[in-house]
């Protein structure tokens, strides 16, 4: 599981020009799928994804989480975060889970979260042609893997 980890004073998701989700001060994160995702990678993200202090404090310090600012997730799934670009010009996303695989997992992400956090959450339309808009605050982004857990 890789996840885009973008610190953001607002971002929203539009699907066919409607606005869909939308947060104020918070993460947006793009979350990237594959086949050897389980459970324990969706309880490690969050745990990650809630505890990690990339907020200002009042000294302008990142000492506060996502928790600590009362702020919200906006989680959107994105296949091609595991593209494969060494041969070509053209990326592969053979690693990428297919949607039968995918939504289970992406649902299961989102059900947790509910579960474990008490942090509001938003989400993106999973397969659907989405713009998204964000003001990234900072900027602060941030990659993490969860098979790599740097």
């Amino acid at each position: 599981m890789r996840a885009v980890i973008q610190r953001v004073s607002e971002a929203s998701v539009t699907v066919n020009n409607k606005v869909i989700s939308s947060i104020n001060n918070g993460l947006l994160v793009l979350l990237g799928i594959e086949d050897a995702d389980t459970s324990e990678d969706i309880i490690w993200l969050i745990g990650k994804l809630s505890k990690m202090r990339i907020f200002s404090d009042s000294e302008g310090k990142m000492n506060l989480s996502l928790n600590d600012c009362n702020g919200s997730l906006l989680l959107v799934s994105q296949f091609t975060l595991h593209a494969m670009t060494a041969k070509g010009n053209r990326p592969s996303f053979i690693r990428s889970a297919k949607p039968e695989k995918a939504i289970p997992v992406y649902e299961e992400f989102i059900k947790i979260w509910q579960q474990q956090t008490n942090i509001p959450i938003q989400t993106g339309e999973f397969g659907a042609d989405m713009k998204i808009n964000l003001l990234n605050d900072g900027p602060v982004t941030i990659i993490i893997d969860s098979k790599a857990k740097e």
